[in-house]
Formats: structure tokens, C-alpha cells, sequence
């Protein structure tokens, strides 16, 4: 019998993910929650002459959404979720593949044609760049009005239960 390796939190476990993954995983988070209509808009401004077809057409089903207690306790079954997935390939042969949340067939197409634009040449890593500070920002934005809202609560002690 061998001794198996303990499993690993996810701090440890993304310190082996080699730097092309992490950042494909980046790019594709980025546009997973980017809006459909600016996906759109970019591609038709800038990638509209790329040539392309469906590896797998915009398909809608439902994931299980897991939590864990705390951030770090025990995994929990949270519930069910609707996702919209899809692959694409480019003319040459670059496939590109995206996961968006909701059942938005046209959103998920884009961002697995970004995924495969990336792929090939980081031709959109501005626009991924762009997308990503505006998030992050509004991401800011959101903490400090529910950090403007935050109560504390605290205890006198009174004398008279001694």
C-alpha cells in the first residue's frame, strides 16, 4: 500500500498551475462576466472578418453550485444553477470554449470566440485587460457602500450580574 498525498487547499493547489493556465483562466473569467452586449460590440469592431464555425453550439443546462462553511469548512450542496456553454472553433483550428452563468446562448458564443482569439495571439489581451480593471472596480465600488453599511455591535457590562 502507497501513501497518498494529503489533499491540498486551493492556495496549493494554484501554485502549480503553470502561468499560460492561470492566465487562460483569467481571460476566461473576465468574460464570463462580461455583459453579451459588449462582447458583441468588440468582436463586430474589431474581429469581424475572423472566420469561424461551431464545435458545439450555445448549449443551456444546470450545474450544482457547492459551498463550504466559513471559506474553509466542509462542502455543502448549495443548490442548482443555469449555465450556457459553448465551443468554437477558428479557421485555423484554434478552439476556444466558455461557461457563462444564466442562459444566454449569444453571451457564451462571444466568449468562447475570445477564448480561442486569445488562444492564438492575445489579439484581444488589451480588451481582456480593460474588462478586468472595470470589474475590479466595480467590484471596489460595491465593498465600500457595503462597508459604509457595516454595524457594529457590542456589549456593556453593567455592574449588576456579578
Amino acid at each position: 500500500m502507497t501513501a497518498q498525498p494529503a489533499p491540498q487547499s486551493g492556495s496549493d493547489q494554484e501554485s502549480n498551475i503553470d502561468p499560460a493556465t492561470q492566465a487562460r483562466q483569467r481571460w476566461m473569467a473576465v468574460l464570463a462576466r462580461t455583459d453579451r452586449a459588449i462582447l458583441e460590440q468588440e468582436w463586430h469592431d474589431h474581429f469581424a472578418d475572423v472566420q469561424w464555425s461551431h464545435l458545439r453550439e450555445p448549449q443551456i443546462g444546470m450545474v450544482m453550485v457547492r459551498g463550504r462553511a466559513g471559506g474553509a469548512g466542509q462542502r455543502f450542496n448549495l443548490g442548482e444553477m443555469t449555465v450556457t456553454r459553448c465551443a468554437v472553433t477558428l479557421s485555423d483550428g484554434t478552439v476556444g470554449h466558455a461557461y457563462v452563468k444564466g442562459r444566454d446562448r449569444i453571451q457564451a458564443q462571444y466568449a468562447a470566440l475570445f477564448d480561442a482569439i486569445m488562444q492564438r495571439d492575445d489579439a484581444a489581451s488589451d480588451f481582456i485587460d480593460m474588462l478586468a480593471h472595470q470589474q475590479a472596480e466595480a467590484k471596489r465600488e460595491n465593498a465600500r457602500k457595503v462597508a459604509a453599511t457595516k454595524v457594529d455591535f457590542f456589549t456593556l457590562v453593567r455592574g449588576e450580574d456579578e
